[in-house]
């Protein structure tokens, strides 16, 4: 942030005339908003933005270090408004956190309000890789008791979490994908 190493590499792609897509869970992108306008006229930039729950209280445990929802889709308003294009990620779909069809749905529907021109999905789930699991499994005992229990029940050592609601959200994902 301080550096501004971001803004300096933003700096070479656009004196070089090459494209961009970014990712990020960050609203400090706006900062940059200047740099990515002439480089989405000159060749074409992309924003990719996180969205993993709509409800902010939500997010503030799952992402402490992020800027809430509400402040990423003013970002995705933003970039709108200066025709750059974005990408809405939405993963991780966390079992029996955020895998409701509320959620989706309410993430989604901003989507189409906001004019993202696409949405990824990695599977309504998440990946656990060894030591990945013992950090989380520390945060489900730290912000959901009991739900440590759940997950080893349900999925024991797995890699690969899918979210008992994959079928209904995914149906739920393309559907609102199609009609726009």
């Amino acid at each position: 942030k301080d550096l501004k190493l971001t803004r300096k590499c933003l700096e070479i792609i656009r004196d070089n005339e090459f494209g961009l897509a970014i990712q990020t869970k960050s609203d400090l992108i706006l900062r940059d908003i200047d740099l990515l306008d002439e480089i989405n006229r000159s060749a074409k930039c992309v924003v990719q933005i996180t969205l993993t729950t709509y409800d902010d209280d939500l997010c503030r445990i799952l992402e402490p270090n992020a800027c809430n929802t509400k402040r990423r889709i003013e970002v995705l308003e933003k970039m709108q408004e200066r025709g750059i294009p974005t990408i809405v990620w939405m993963t991780p779909i966390l079992p029996f956190i955020n895998d409701t069809e509320e959620n989706i749905t309410s993430i989604l529907n901003e989507c189409v309000r906001t004019g993202v021109k696409g949405g990824i999905d990695f599977g309504m789930g998440l990946k656990l890789r060894e030591g990945d699991r013992e950090y989380y499994y520390a945060a489900l005992d730290k912000h959901f008791p009991g739900m440590k229990e759940r997950y080893i029940c349900r999925y024991g050592n797995s890699y690969e979490l899918q979210s008992p609601n994959a079928k209904v959200l995914t149906k739920c994902f393309c559907s609102i994908c199609k009609d726009d």
